[in-house]
């Protein structure tokens, strides 16, 4: 596991737990092998850079796609990268990372239960 200083981890309740990990698995946060395996119901998924994802298998009818308030927000520099993988989930009309005027270059799609997932970087911080 990636040194631990500190850090908040999303713990994310889902229907279908194979199906929530093969999208989490699109963005590049997969079961580590020190905790491989489902564990009553819950596994463990990291980047290998200091970020993680907790998924919870949720009780029937508490987790409603299309109505999930549910979200995540993944701070990774590979923006770009990141949405090739996903880029027909891509919520809204330009496929494709935007720099918004909040300052941050990001795109948004839902994973299989309608939790909203943004994928960003700060602006300022990338490459001309």
């Amino acid at each position: 596991m990636a040194d631990m200083t500190h850090t908040l981890t999303a713990i994310i309740p889902c229907n279908d737990l194979d199906v929530s990990e093969a999208f989490y698995n699109r963005l590049g946060f997969f079961q580590d092998e020190a905790t491989k395996g489902e564990h009553d119901g819950y596994r463990i998924l990291a980047d290998g850079r200091g970020a993680f994802v907790h998924l919870t298998g949720a009780e029937e009818g508490w987790v409603v796609p299309g109505r999930n308030p549910f979200g995540v927000y993944l701070y990774a520099p590979e923006v770009d990268a990141l949405a090739e993988g996903v880029r027909d989930e891509i919520i809204g009309r330009v496929k494709a990372p935007q720099h918004q005027e909040w300052g941050m270059y990001e795109f948004a799609l839902s994973d299989p239960d309608g939790v909203l997932v943004r994928v960003g970087w700060p602006s300022h911080l990338l490459s001309p």
